[in-house]
């Protein structure tokens, strides 16, 4: 079974997001999970407990890196055929 999450992180108080958003980028080059990068946002699709691993870890991350942020995701229900 697979999930897919759609993720939008957006640094608010730094003065190069772009640069805080390609970190987070490599950083989930490490998880065994599909990535999907967009203009706006990211997908990930694995397995559920991977994805949810990834979003706390992101978040942690993102807690400890960033004063000001806002993190949005998105679930679609799990899928035998993904």
């Amino acid at each position: 079974m697979r999930t897919i999450a759609q993720l939008t992180y957006i640094p608010l108080s730094e003065e190069d997001p772009i640069e805080k958003v390609q970190d987070l980028l490599e950083h989930l080059a490490q998880y065994d999970v599909d990535i999907e990068v967009g203009y706006l946002s990211t997908t990930i699709i694995g397995a559920p407990k991977v994805v949810f691993q990834v979003v706390q870890d992101l978040y942690d991350i993102m807690a400890l890196e960033t004063n000001h942020f806002r993190f949005q995701v998105d679930f679609l229900s799990p899928s035998k055929d993904h």
